[in-house]
């Protein structure tokens, strides 16, 4: 919506959510918890009223365009986590050697990576929960960046160089991301 070169972009506070702004920092509550977020970039003004959160720029160049976006889908999806919350699906997938999953503290554990006695860590990410059920992997959490860096995580401790995926299909491999839990 440009008037006289002026963008203003607004975005619908979900029910059940709501927004705050102190400062350069956006806190989203929930049902499903809280997330902070610090905006800052200059030329970008954020507004938050009862209903609506506007983000604001006076004769945007190309890069407050694109941030404008950026800062829109941010807290789109903050608004959708802590309401509903993200699940990423992965598989174990192996041919040669029966590999072992598990998880302890903050980490993921990969034992039997192709027949290799070192045990293998991928590193989970504060707020996401880790659920392992024999070949299935799910993530959980109400940020989708976290949920989404864990999958990454999880994906890279099984990855093999030199070796075409095609081929050799041992791994953890992401089979269905960042879908909206249900309530």
């Amino acid at each position: 919506m440009t008037i006289t070169g002026i963008i203003d972009s607004e975005i619908p506070i979900l029910e059940g959510v709501s927004v705050s702004k102190d400062g350069y920092v956006v806190t989203v509550k929930g049902p499903k918890g809280e997330m902070s977020r610090a905006f800052r970039f200059p030329r970008i003004d954020i507004e938050v009223s009862e209903d609506k959160v506007n983000i604001r720029s006076e004769f945007p160049r190309v890069r407050e365009k694109a941030m404008i976006g950026t800062y829109e889908s941010h807290i789109r999806n903050m608004m959708y986590g802590v309401k509903h919350g993200y699940t990423y699906n992965m598989k174990v997938v192996y041919s040669h050697f029966p590999m072992k999953v598990s998880v302890k503290d903050d980490q993921v554990m990969i034992d039997n990576y192709m027949g290799g006695k070192a045990r293998r860590f991928a590193k989970i990410a504060k707020g996401v929960k880790v659920n392992v059920k024999g070949a299935d992997v799910t993530l959980e959490g109400i940020d989708r960046e976290a949920c989404g860096q864990t999958a990454a995580n999880i994906e890279k401790a099984t990855r093999r160089r030199g070796f075409d995926r095609r081929t050799f299909q041992d791994g953890i491999y992401i089979v269905e991301k960042g879908r909206r839990v249900s309530e």
